[in-house]
C-alpha cells in the first residue's frame, strides 16, 4: 500500500493576486487626462454629466491599457 501524498498548501501571499504599478499609472494618468483634456476643453460645453463622466471613462480605459502594457513590456518598476 503506498503512503498517501501530502497536499502542498499554498501561501496566501502566492496565491493572492496583485495589480501591478503600471495598471495604476495608466488609471491615473487617463482618469485625469479625461477630466482635463476631454472634460474640461472638449465637452466643457455640454451639460454637467457628460463633463464629469470624462474622468471614469479615461480611468477605464486606463485599466484595460495598463494591462496590455504589462503583457507586453512588463512592470515600471
Amino acid at each position: 500500500m503506498s503512503k498517501p501524498t501530502k497536499s502542498k498548501k499554498v501561501s496566501k501571499e502566492k496565491a493572492r493576486q496583485y495589480t501591478p504599478e503600471a495598471v495604476y499609472l495608466w488609471i491615473v494618468g487617463l482618469g485625469l487626462t479625461g477630466y482635463l483634456v476631454v472634460g474640461e476643453f472638449v465637452l466643457g460645453s455640454r451639460p454637467h454629466p457628460f463633463h464629469w463622466m470624462a474622468g471614469p471613462v479615461g480611468g477605464m480605459l486606463g485599466y484595460f491599457i495598463g494591462w496590455r502594457w504589462y503583457r507586453w513590456r512588463g512592470d515600471v518598476l
